[in-house]
């Protein structure tokens, strides 16, 4: 895991976000680099913070075990959901005549979902702070930047890729959150409870 590049892009990203496509978009990094060293660790400390959360002000009528079951949920879902996104990414991508890049998918996804990966840490853990997912709204900034610089659509189709990106992001988010919160919880209440 390099944390200079974990530091470098969630800075850049978030402070210059235009320069930080044009470097990733030349440096040409591979897609591995984004998986373990920006996406997992982000999703890791969020899952953790979630754990916490749980455990410390949450629960307070169940177990430990199920602030441990409510992290791995989180890492579940989101890990799902942002590869799940890549993919659907790639093939709207490929519907609209662009390449067929899984790796630039991934790469868009990934660094769109920083603000609220950062976001997720701090209202998982203290509840009382959910204001601060507003600021998440700031990925869609990304996404749109992200688009532009490493697609290079025009603003048509832009906007179409954005829309599909997006429902795709929540259905998944919505759909697999219910399910493995399904099979988690059944899997808590007939073990531990």
């Amino acid at each position: 895991m390099d944390f200079k590049f974990l530091a470098d892009t969630v800075r850049n990203i978030i402070l210059n976000t235009v320069k930080e496509w044009d470097s990733i978009y030349t440096e040409n990094r591979p897609v591995s680099l984004f998986s373990k060293s920006l996406f997992f660790p982000l999703v890791t400390l969020a899952s953790i913070s979630t754990f916490l959360g749980a455990f410390l002000f949450t629960n307070t009528e169940l177990t430990n075990i199920y602030s441990l079951i409510a992290g791995i949920r989180y890492f579940i879902v989101m890990t799902i959901v942002v590869y799940g996104t890549a993919l659907a990414l790639r093939e709207i991508m490929r519907s609209f005549g662009y390449r067929n890049d899984s790796g630039t998918a991934f790469k868009i996804v990934s660094v769109s979902v920083v603000p609220l990966l950062l976001c997720q840490i701090v209202s998982q853990l203290f509840e009382s702070f959910i204001f601060v997912n507003i600021l998440a709204f700031f990925g869609l900034y990304i996404l749109y930047t992200g688009i532009e610089r490493m697609i290079s659509p025009p603003e048509s189709d832009r906007i179409k890729i954005i829309l599909a990106v997006l429902l795709v992001f929540f259905l998944l988010f919505i759909l697999t959150g219910r399910i493995i919160a399904q099979i988690s919880d059944k899997f808590y209440f007939s073990i531990f409870a």
